[in-house]
């Protein structure tokens, strides 16, 4: 008898899980998954070459192979896209070394959120995030730069000391994640990407199945940070789970200003 429980359990689960992908293939499906690349590809990039105007994208570089486009979610969010037409991080153009590093250029590009603030926001409030294949909503690859999880900004505090240039398992939020430390040199010198599907086994042939995100450390390091899918634990790899895009962080270091000293 308890055998037979435990194998209705594992069937109830497999069910579960069965209906759960299918509903999201079928969001997926009716879902404009090439909204983002009709809208750069179309307006965008058209509109820099023959108008000099990027609109409705912030910037068009052709020459670096990007553009920037506000995001209709939070004040602050901008994404970083490629102007070619790259899925997602599961796309084996990300693992060649003629291609732009896309996390490096992502990082620079922060700047739009002060710009768009009207004040400068600290590296440590700024994060940067690419879903896996099962947990975005478009096949255009896009790096979401936006504020950092204030509850996650404490965690990363307390881990510093513990994180170095070796990947290693480490709880973040409520996931299982990767990370290793970049100095800003290094974020550089070889995409995140690249170090992801060549530093940590097995995860080249499975690209697809990890988000990957960035965000700064006290001492002035950089935490790559990966989150791999895990059907049984509902975890579909959105390293975008990270990122507050109401950018609370910013109000909470506001009022941590504003607050009157100890005696």
């Amino acid at each position: 008898m308890p055998g037979t429980a435990r194998t209705l359990k594992y069937v109830a689960v497999v069910i579960l899980l069965l209906l759960l992908t299918l509903a999201f293939a079928l969001w997926r499906f009716y879902h404009n998954g090439n909204a983002l690349w009709q809208i750069i590809s179309q307006q965008c990039i058209p509109g820099q070459l023959q108008q000099n105007n990027p609109s409705p994208c912030e910037r068009v570089d052709v020459a670096q192979g990007f553009v920037t486009l506000k995001d209709r979610n939070g004040p602050l969010q901008y994404l970083l896209l490629p102007t070619a037409r790259i899925s997602g991080i599961e796309s084996p153009a990300l693992l060649k070394k003629s291609t732009p590093d896309f996390l490096a250029l992502a990082w620079q590009q922060r700047r739009l959120l002060s710009l768009r603030h009207g004040a400068a926001l600290p590296d440590s409030a700024i994060a940067l995030s690419v879903n896996s294949e099962f947990g975005r909503t478009q096949n255009q690859l896009h790096i979401h730069i936006s504020c950092l999880r204030s509850d996650i900004r404490q965690q990363l505090n307390q881990l510093a000391r513990r994180l170095d240039k070796r990947w290693r398992h480490y709880p973040l939020g409520d996931r299982d994640w990767l990370m290793r430390t970049l100095t800003a040199a290094e974020l550089t010198q070889q995409s995140g990407f690249r170090r992801l599907a060549y530093e940590v086994p097995q995860a080249q042939r499975e690209m697809g199945k990890y988000g990957l995100a960035l965000a700064a450390l006290p001492d002035g390091r950089l935490a790559l940070m990966a989150l791999k899918r895990d059907g049984v634990r509902l975890n579909r790899a959105t390293a975008e789970e990270l990122q507050d895009h109401r950018c609370a962080i910013l109000h909470a270091a506001t009022e941590q200003r504003a607050a009157p000293g100890r005696p």
